[in-house]
């Protein structure tokens, strides 16, 4: 039974989101709260499954650090993320009214499918290159440190982000591809597709994903993202997709058949990052950065 989930929890939790998304569409339904079952009742799962089937049993034991991933967590849905969806919209209609154009309809005339198609390669493109920038430039790492700083992989640290780093994805990911005014419903069809591969990323189950590793970040992919070894973790930096690290030669699937279950967490040459500290000592320890600034 372990050895068939392992294959298909990726395929089944992506099919039941996009499946969700499709009938809330047609029956015109609330798209917002679909996309949001649809991600609750994956998260739901790998919480459960990590129990049964695990990558690693001593990471489903807790290392001090559930405190910190809930607090992120709860930070990020409940205030960080509602403020930047109401801001981008917002500013979008600014910038177009300093530009006195009107109605731009620019992604919005395109179908559905591929408004979404469109918008899911731009806003993964964005993400590849803040995820990159973040790795490659000392400041930026500094608050993506946070992301890193976790001694394990499970469902629920998904979402350790300093708050920074969140909004700085978000300007480089989603914030472009507003600008070109695509559809609501595309914006909620790129979430449909993307949310289950992010709620399984950092869980803690021996999926075996097989070929959609050459589609999705997959936890088997991500996990040697999260190497200590710098020579594994600078690779795999899509978001959810892996497309733009094929196309600039970051992706890395060989490492999926490595057995050696390497450490993960922050480099050597990050040991001066309160990781061990936390939620809030970790976002105030961006003041580091201004003073030495």
């Amino acid at each position: 039974m372990s050895y068939f989930v392992s294959r298909v929890f990726l395929g089944l939790a992506i099919a039941q989101s996009l499946g969700l998304f499709a009938l809330a569409y047609f029956q015109n339904w609330n798209l917002e709260l679909a996309v949001l079952i649809g991600t609750l009742l994956t998260l739901f799962a790998a919480i459960v499954t990590e129990r049964f089937i695990p990558y690693r049993a001593d990471w489903n034991k807790s290392q001090a650090d559930i405190k910190t991933d809930a607090t992120s967590a709860v930070v990020l849905v409940a205030i960080v993320d509602p403020l930047l969806k109401l801001a981008g919209p917002v500013a979008v209609i600014a910038i177009y009214g300093w530009l006195n154009i009107s109605h731009p309809t620019w992604l919005g005339g395109m179908p559905l499918p591929a408004q979404i198609v469109v918008v899911t390669l731009l806003i993964e493109l964005g993400r590849y290159w803040s995820h990159r920038l973040h790795h490659s430039v000392g400041p930026f790492w500094w608050l993506h440190a946070m992301h890193h700083s976790s001694q394990r992989l499970y469902a629920i640290n998904t979402m350790r982000f300093n708050p920074l780093n969140y909004t700085l994805n978000f300007l480089i990911g989603a914030f472009p591809v507003l600008l070109l005014v695509p559809s609501p419903e595309a914006l909620f069809g790129y979430l449909a597709l993307t949310q289950p591969v992010l709620m399984l990323q950092h869980s803690n189950i021996d999926l075996k994903s097989g070929w959609l590793n050459y589609l999705f970040s997959t936890n088997e992919l991500h996990r040697w993202h999260h190497s200590a070894d710098t020579g594994k973790a600078n690779s795999n930096y899509g978001n959810a997709i892996v497309l733009w690290d094929q196309l600039f030669g970051t992706f890395r699937i060989e490492s999926v058949h490595d057995d050696s279950k390497p450490a993960v967490g922050l480099f050597e040459s990050s040991r001066n990052y309160p990781s061990n500290a936390g939620y809030w000592s970790q976002v105030a320890s961006v003041g580091r950065l201004l003073r030495k600034s």
